[in-house]
């Protein structure tokens, strides 16, 4: 959450988004975890021709407030790319597909930061979920030793 890690996430983010090919409108997850990637990735789309809007999903509605399990600029029929910090077994990103999608949004994949390699990867594309990391634990080992 440093200014340099949101400028660098936010850079990167977006542009492994478009070299996905997917075109997405709003960008979001569960939160904690994915929320400052995806306004890091908001933010640094602002000034492009297609900006993207961030959201937040709840681990579950409030019975006050709005009571929405979505928060923030999410409209229905959106072309959304989950957010994932890291993707152990892939439920976090999981919970938040299922949530963008029974509010009427259409997710094209996942977007992580770090793919831990533990399973994940392979548990959200059964599901039909593309999947793309900007590093893997493999990447991070490889530059450690």
């Amino acid at each position: 959450m440093s200014p340099d890690g949101l400028a660098l996430i936010g850079t990167l983010g977006l542009g492994a988004l478009r070299d996905s090919g997917w075109q997405v409108d709003a960008i979001g997850g569960l939160t904690l975890g994915a929320d400052p990637i995806a306004y890091a990735i908001s933010y640094a789309s602002a000034h492009t021709a297609s900006p993207i809007r961030a959201f937040t999903v709840r681990k579950e509605a409030k019975a006050h407030g709005t009571g929405k399990l979505i928060e923030g600029p999410f409209h229905e029929g959106d072309h959304v790319a989950i957010v994932e910090d890291v993707i152990t077994t892939g439920s976090s990103a999981l919970r938040a597909a299922d949530a963008v999608r029974a509010a009427g949004g259409e997710v094209l994949g996942v977007l992580a930061l770090v793919d831990r390699e533990e399973g994940g990867r392979a548990a959200l594309e059964a599901k039909g979920l593309q999947v793309v990391s900007l590093v893997t634990a493999a990447d991070i080992l490889a530059v450690a030793v």
